[in-house]
């Protein structure tokens, strides 16, 4: 067995390392079916457990070393053959055990916990159109060089609509000219220039709103 390295520590005296694999599946129970429906929801972490001995003259320094690195938290590289087959690229400690029994100067036996820290995926992007560019307009069938036309055919609209309603406020002030009797000659155009009105307020809201969607 090689050496295994934790960062820039060696581990000479290792004893035994173990490698815990949990392929993350969740066991649902289906209505008759013998057995449980066996869902994977993504593999967990790889764990690393290894059992050793610090003992000489730099004993010590060494559990310092690893009491440092346990305290620190941060993430280390770790290479040893057992881990050889997995793309395990930094790990952290997430526990350390050390023992000093007596009338045993210099030597210490440790138990170190391993958990593979894997790093984040890309941060998510926001993208414009509620998402809609990433199948292209274009594919949609929606030509996005109209979308100028509609806006001046809107203002266009909402600009006659105006005009329109002008004649109509003309056509109501001729029934309330002062001194004419006109008012059964003229009923039937008050009724409709009212209706006509009425239409017209709608229709106008309803060109600006489109011109204010498409602009």
């Amino acid at each position: 067995m090689s050496v295994p390295l934790l960062g820039d520590l060696s581990l000479e005296y290792v004893q035994t390392i173990e490698h815990f694999h949990d392929s993350g599946f969740v066991a649902t129970r289906i209505a008759g079916l013998a057995g449980e429906l066996q869902q994977n929801a993504g593999r967990l972490s790889h764990r690393i457990r290894i059992q050793g001995l610090l003992f000489g003259d730099g004993a010590a320094d060494a559990l310092k070393s690893l009491q440092q690195a346990a305290t620190d938290g941060a993430e280390l590289t770790f290479s040893a053959d057992i881990t050889s087959a997995l793309d395990l690229q930094k790990v952290v400690i997430t526990s350390l055990r050390a023992v000093e029994s007596a009338g045993q100067q210099n030597r210490f036996s440790y138990e170190l916990h391993l958990a593979e820290s894997p790093p984040l995926p890309p941060p998510a992007e926001i993208s414009g159109f509620g998402g809609l560019d990433d199948f292209g307009l274009g594919d949609l069938g929606f030509d996005t060089d109209i979308l100028g036309d509609l806006q001046d055919l809107a203002g266009d609209i909402a600009g006659a609509v105006d005009a329109a309603l002008d004649v109509i406020d003309a056509l109501s002030a001729l029934t309330n000219l002062d001194g004419l009797e006109l008012g059964n000659f003229m009923e039937p155009i008050t009724n409709t220039t009212n209706e006509i009105s009425d239409i017209a307020a709608d229709f106008k809201d309803a060109a600006r709103t489109l011109g204010d969607l498409f602009g």
